[in-house]
């Protein structure tokens, strides 16, 4: 149907500790060699519906819908106006072993404090920065574990031990040990709290179930 790219993605915002759940969106950028993307999530209890931007066009290109209370996920397709079913019962490959580190480095990123982890894998020559703020962002680490992406950046963060509760990196960069050399990046832009119309959490009413 369309690809979407975000990954954790991943990711982020201006929070302090509560102990109610963020409700607003969050804005972020995905960085690879080959693009730039732009994605926003929409997020109300457990709610969430990832939108991916065109760069040319400004307009939502391909979404995916999360209800985490009953672990299910949509796929939305505007252009031809359809949404589907989304499974990913495949597990993700991961060669060699995660080795996860918290970091004594912090960072201040849109406004939050955040702790620097560490995950690194020698035989997959890579490793990845996240610089994670704790919070109220319960529904990150659920998304990430039921979309089950194949993306560095997501398995990666399922193998971070000791997070904080509500985590969520507002910037993770993914380099080649080897040489440094950056291959992702994953960065929020914008953070917005308050009420989320209910409309940006569902698929549209005159769009089609799409039928394989």
């Amino acid at each position: 149907m369309f690809k979407i790219k975000a990954v954790l993605v991943g990711l982020v915002a201006p929070v302090l500790m509560s102990a109610q759940s963020f409700t607003g969106s969050i804005e972020f950028k995905y960085f690879t060699t080959k693009d730039t993307t732009i994605n926003i999530y929409n997020i109300k209890d457990k709610a969430v519906k990832l939108d991916q931007f065109g760069k040319k066009t400004g307009a939502v290109e391909g979404s995916f819908v999360f209800d985490l209370a009953a672990n299910t996920i949509k796929f939305v397709n505007p252009k031809r106006k359809v949404w589907g079913e989304h499974k990913s019962d495949t597990p993700p490959i991961l060669k060699g072993v995660c080795e996860s580190t918290k970091t004594k480095n912090t960072k201040t990123i849109q406004g939050v404090k955040c702790n620097e982890f560490v995950v690194k894998n020698t035989e997959e020559n890579t490793v990845i920065s996240y610089w994670i703020a704790g919070g109220k962002y319960e529904f990150f680490a659920p998304l990430v574990k039921l979309w089950n992406r194949k993306d560095k950046q997501s398995i990666y963060f399922n193998n971070i031990k000791d997070l904080p509760a509500g985590a969520m990196p507002m910037l993770s960069e993914e380099k080649q040990i080897s040489d440094g050399k950056l291959v992702t990046r994953l960065e929020v832009t914008k953070i917005t709290k308050g009420g989320v119309d209910e409309a940006k959490l569902a698929v549209p009413a005159d769009y089609k179930k799409f039928e394989q």
